[in-house]
């Protein structure tokens, strides 16, 4: 039986949970179970803090996980990140008083406050810059004028909150991370294949819609260059002499985009279908 681990709180969880239920795995309903068994997929779902299951994922605890690159990275242990899967992106900054701090080499004998030790280190010590890294959980804005530290290292979305602080990015990013499917270092175990099947599949189901149009047989050439699809349309002749219908795979993102030019070029019946599910 494959062990999975999945976020049991935080925004890892919600959309962890959604995308294996999008693969056909049982979830749980209350929100309260620890551990899960789907006896009819033939695997059994852990549901752990999101900063711990790189660490049960690399020790090999479990045969597999989804949470952050950043914690990832921040653990300190050798996982492979397997698969990347879309969601929970973000990016990570230096930030400081603009007139104290400007560069990464500024860094250099400062204190800076992070939730992200491991990460921060690593990022420093390949530039050479050796700064004393703090680590704090929770809210870290706060921790310059407090005279905690000299600048921080965090998420940055709007940056409204570092503003708000008094603080200013500064340098290139950090990381930019996201939610990804991870597994011990080895071969993968048994049934794990099935897995990331079923995610790449949910992935690709998320990402493309399926395009069916009726065009002029002359015109057919010039159509399939507008919408080829992953490998190849499939085409029909439609009982009109003259003719064609066609089936493709179109990415969802510029679906009315390639509708208009097939409707200019001379199709008709344009029809765009969501796609549940794949296996690519």
């Amino acid at each position: 039986m494959l062990r999975i681990a999945v976020p049991n709180k935080g925004s890892l969880s919600d959309p962890a949970c959604q995308i294996l239920a999008e693969a056909g795995y049982r979830q749980r309903r209350e929100g309260r179970e620890l551990v899960l068994v789907d006896a009819d997929n033939d695997v059994e779902f852990f549901f752990l803090r999101p900063r711990d299951i790189a660490v049960y994922v690399g020790s090999g605890t479990v045969d597999a996980g989804i949470t952050g690159r950043d914690l990832l990275i921040d653990s300190g242990v050798e996982a492979i990140e397997h698969r990347p899967l879309g969601f929970a992106r973000s990016r990570f900054h230096f930030a400081a008083p603009s007139v104290a701090i400007s560069s990464v080499a500024d860094l250099a004998g400062k204190r800076i406050a992070t939730s992200y030790r491991v990460l921060v280190e690593r990022y420093l010590a390949e530039r050479g810059v050796a700064a004393d890294v703090i680590r704090l959980d929770g809210a870290i804005e706060s921790t310059v004028q407090l005279g905690v530290a000299d600048a921080v290292a965090d998420v940055v979305e709007t940056g409204s909150t570092l503003r708000a602080a008094g603080l200013s990015t500064f340098g290139d990013v950090l990381l930019e991370s996201e939610a990804v499917l991870i597994r011990p270092l080895g071969d993968p175990r048994p049934g794990f294949d099935v897995l990331d099947r079923r995610i790449q599949g949910v992935l690709t189901a998320r990402e493309y819609v399926l395009m069916e149009y009726n065009i002029p047989a002359d015109l057919l050439e010039r159509a399939v260059e507008v919408a080829p699809g992953l490998e190849s349309p499939t085409v029909s002749p439609l009982h009109e002499s003259g003719w064609a219908a066609v089936r493709t795979m179109v990415p969802r993102r510029v679906s009315h985009r390639v509708m208009d030019e097939l409707y200019e070029m001379g199709a008709r019946a344009i029809l765009v279908t969501k796609i549940h599910a794949s296996r690519i």
